[in-house]
This record gives structure tokens, C-alpha cells and sequence, in this order.
């Protein structure tokens, strides 16, 4: 779509308000609304809001952090092609947004200009990568001042048809808000928590992904609170359920989109040797990449061993327990259902910088011809030291402040990030990192249920 194409959509739509939005470090959503009488110029223009805002942590605490200072501006310049009328919201429609400098070029700290520039590097080695984000969630009321998990007296089996009809008003309302914006819903589940559910969208190319991503969260919030609900991304918002996690699904295509890359079905397990560099590249730099994919202090208690989350490096063929499940392909069609399941992912990721970084280590690892190891056909938990070893299986780091330091000793991911852009993610989650060490686990879950 062009500028005047999606004036003429939102007209139609009479729609009154265009929200702009982007994700901050935090991996918070954020917008400016833009009235529709403003739209056409301000998509030419985009909308100005300071530097400093890129400066809010999570807590929504402003940080001292040299080139964030409140001097100075950037502009938020909306994707045409990203224009979707909001179904839950009368008269509102939005659009995911790059930020750029006053004459409209890459600053260098917008984490959607970052995840385009790991797209083209993929391009100019050959690849095209398609991606989706597996996201789980919670529906919860607020009952007098605390968080209660939707149907906890009646909590019903996992994957149960009792489970969905409980929640089916809502769930079928998402669902149809999800397609009225483009993304096709391919399966909706109840999951193991009390209150906890999956919906399942199909797969786009990695730019589309991540916008999806946005607009999946805001949308099932949205929804949600039309059946006077909470929806939380968070990934541990209720310490006695399981965790909630945004598994990071990706292939690797050819440019012209005919062959998927990952695919050999003559290899062990139909996993091409470039499919085993991708996995070896991520898994090498996994501790570092944590903090971009899992990056909260409430994901490391998602994160734990015979959790279904990984908390190794390890990899394998419809290994629940790993970090890089190869999975299964669908019969009759195994080339294109091909794919790798990243499970360290979560909805507290600004899905820009966790997709992006993502590419990146799997880009390394094809460009040095990285050995994987062998895959684990077990629990990592139960393995002794020499099949460890075997798979070149490591622990992932257990607090936010370790990821963090892992990532900064990462040569190549901060490299990819670029100055200053690492410098200001870096500083925005040391200040959480530093904050969530000082408190108890009811002050992590009370910032982290409604910010994702």
C-alpha cells in the first residue's frame, strides 16, 4: 500500500485515530494515536517524539544515558504496508513504525532497522527467512487488588474440550480479530496453567513475523478486555503455574522461495548440513543471545530444567526439552514444513531485536561451518557428562544480569547491534537487572503482568 492508498482505507474504514507505534528496549508497545485529518502528512513526515523516550525501562523509570537525553528527537515513520483497522476498538486502525533522524535515515537504534539489516545480510548470503512467534497467555481478572487466574476453581486438563468451551466467547473473538488483520489462525488450545491458552498464527516472512508479533499482543489484550479480562505475556506471571513462552519458529529459503534450505531428505532426520550450521551458530552464542530472546527478570523463572522451556544449549529432533527442537515435518508436505522450534523465547523480547539476533547467530554459523554437536535424544537433565559433551550441551545463565553480561562479551551480536544501539539496550536492562535483584518476586510479577 502507498500513503494515498491506506488515507483512502482508513476513510473508508471511518476510522478517526491511527495509532504509530514501536517497541522500546523493554519490549514495551508503544504509540502516538495521529487523527485521521493529520494521517497523509504525517505519514510522510512521521511524528516526532523525544529521544529520551527510548530511555523508559521497564519500570517506566527514565535512565541517564548518554545520546537518550530529553535534547533532541527522533521521528516515527509508519510501514504502509503494516495499516490494520483495529476490530475491538471503534474508529481506531495502526501501523508499526521505523525510527529515523530528522532528514529520515537510519539514527542507528531502531530495533526494527535492525531486524532489516540481519534481513538483507540473509539476502546477500542467499536466504530468505520465514519465522512465526508460538505465543502462550493468560486471562485473569483483577480481584480486589490481585491478579486471579481465569477459571482457577474449574481449572480443566490441558488440551481439553472443556478447557476451550470455558473460554470460547473470548478465545473466538481473538481469533476473529486476529483474521480480520491478515494473520491466518491455525490452532487454539488450552494449555497446562490455570487461565493459560495458545493461539497459533501462520508463519510470514521475518519482517512481517515480528510486526505480527505487535500486533498479535495488542490485539489479544484488546480483545480480552471487551470480556472484561486481563491477557499478560508475561512469562512467569503466576509463580505456581508453568510459564508462557513466545517459541521463535524459523526456515531458511532460498531467494525465490522454492526450496527450503533446511531440508535434505536423505540426512539424518531430513535436517540439511546447512540447517545443522544455522542450529550450531545459535547455539553457540545462546547464553549472550538469551538476553535479547528471554530477556526479563521474570523469563529466568520460566526457564528451568523438565520445564518444557530449555535451560541448556542443547538440540534434537522433537526434543521437548531442547533449546533448538528440530521439528517433525507434516507428511506429504516435509520440505515446506520444515522448521526449527527456538524455545527460549518469550513475549517479554522486543521480537525486532530477539528476531534479528537470531538470524544473526545462525548466519554465523553457516558463514564459519559450525558443528552442532550431536543431537540429544534425551532430557539434558538426565545425561551424564560425556553425552553432554557429545552435544556440546551448556547450561544457559539463571538471572537476567548474567545474560547481560554474556551478550556484552559477544563480539558478533554486539557487532550486529551496532553503537549505539547496543550501548542503549544494554544500559535500559542493566537499570531493570539491578532493580528486580533488589526485590521480592511480588514486586517482578506486578511490573511484568500488564507491561507485555
Amino acid at each position: 500500500m502507498d500513503i494515498s492508498e491506506v488515507v483512502a482505507a482508513a476513510e473508508k474504514s471511518r476510522v478517526t485515530l491511527i495509532r504509530f507505534e514501536y517497541c522500546d528496549y523493554s519490549g514495551v508497545a508503544r504509540t502516538k494515536a495521529v487523527h485521521i485529518s493529520q494521517l497523509a502528512s504525517a505519514m510522510t513526515e512521521g511524528i516526532n517524539f523525544t529521544r529520551a523516550q527510548n530511555a523508559i525501562n521497564l519500570l517506566e523509570e527514565l535512565q541517564p544515558i548518554e545520546g537518550l537525553e530529553t535534547v533532541g528527537a527522533v521521528r516515527l515513520v509508519p510501514d504502509p504496508d503494516t495499516f490494520t483497522v483495529l476490530p475491538w476498538v471503534p474508529g481506531s486502525a495502526s501501523m508499526m513504525g521505523d525510527q529515523l533522524d530528522g532528514e529520515l535515515n537510519d539514527w542507528g537504534a531502531c530495533p526494527r532497522l535492525f531486524l532489516k539489516r540481519m534481513i538483507e545480510r540473509a539476502r546477500g548470503m542467499g536466504f530468505i527467512i520465514d519465522a512465526a512467534f508460538e505465543n502462550e497467555f493468560y486471562l485473569a481478572r483483577d480481584v480486589d487488588g490481585h491478579y486471579v487466574p481465569f477459571a482457577a476453581a474449574i481449572h480443566s486438563p490441558v488440551y481439553s474440550p472443556i478447557g476451550i468451551d470455558h473460554a470460547t466467547p473470548a478465545l473466538i473473538d481473538i481469533c476473529d480479530a486476529l483474521e480480520a488483520q491478515g494473520m491466518t489462525v491455525e490452532t487454539a488450545m488450552n494449555e497446562f496453567g490455570s487461565g493459560q491458552f495458545e493461539v497459533v498464527v501462520r508463519y510470514a516472512d521475518a519482517l512481517r513475523a515480528a510486526d505480527q508479533q505487535m500486533q498479535f499482543r495488542d490485539t489479544v489484550r484488546g480483545v480480552a478486555l471487551q470480556h472484561d479480562l486481563l491477557a499478560s505475556f508475561a512469562p512467569k506471571p503466576f509463580v505456581d503455574q508453568v510459564g508462557s513462552g513466545a517459541h521463535l519458529h524459523t526456515s531458511v529459503w532460498n531467494t525465490d522461495h522454492t526450496r527450503n534450505l533446511l531440508f535434505d531428505a536423505n540426512a539424518n532426520g531430513s535436517l540439511s548440513t546447512l540447517g545443522r550450521h544455522f542450529i550450531a551458530g545459535v547455539a553457540e552464542h545462546l547464553p549472550a543471545l538469551l538476553a535479547l530472546t528471554a530477556p526479563s527478570a521474570n523469563s529466568h523463572r520460566r526457564l528451568a530444567p523438565q520445564a518444557w522451556t530449555s535451560a541448556t544449549t542443547a538440540w534434537g529432533f522433537e526434543n521437548k526439552e531442547a533449546a533448538l527442537r528440530v521439528v517433525a515435518p507434516f507428511h506429504g508436505r516435509e520440505e515446506q514444513s520444515m522448521n526449527i522450534e527456538f524455545k527460549p523465547s518469550d513475549a517479554s523480547a522486543n521480537p525486532y531485536l530477539a528476531l534479528g539476533a537470531f538470524i544473526a547467530c545462525g548466519l554465523d554459523g553457516i558463514v564459519r561451518e559450525l558443528d552442532p554437536g550431536e543431537p540429544t535424544q534425551h532430557d539434558p537433565a538426565t545425561l551424564d557428562p560425556d553425552a553432554l559433551a557429545r552435544g556440546k550441551v551448556r547450561p544457559l545463565p539463571t538471572t537476567m544480569g548474567e545474560a547481560l553480561d554474556a551478550l556484552e562479551a559477544d563480539d558478533l551480536l554486539m557487532q550486529a547491534l551496532g553503537d549505539p544501539l547496543n550501548r542503549f539496550y544494554l544500559a535500559v536492562r542493566h537499570s531493570e537487572s539491578a532493580t528486580f535483584a533488589a526485590h521480592d518476586v511480588a514486586f517482578e510479577i506486578r511490573h511484568h503482568f500488564h507491561r507485555f
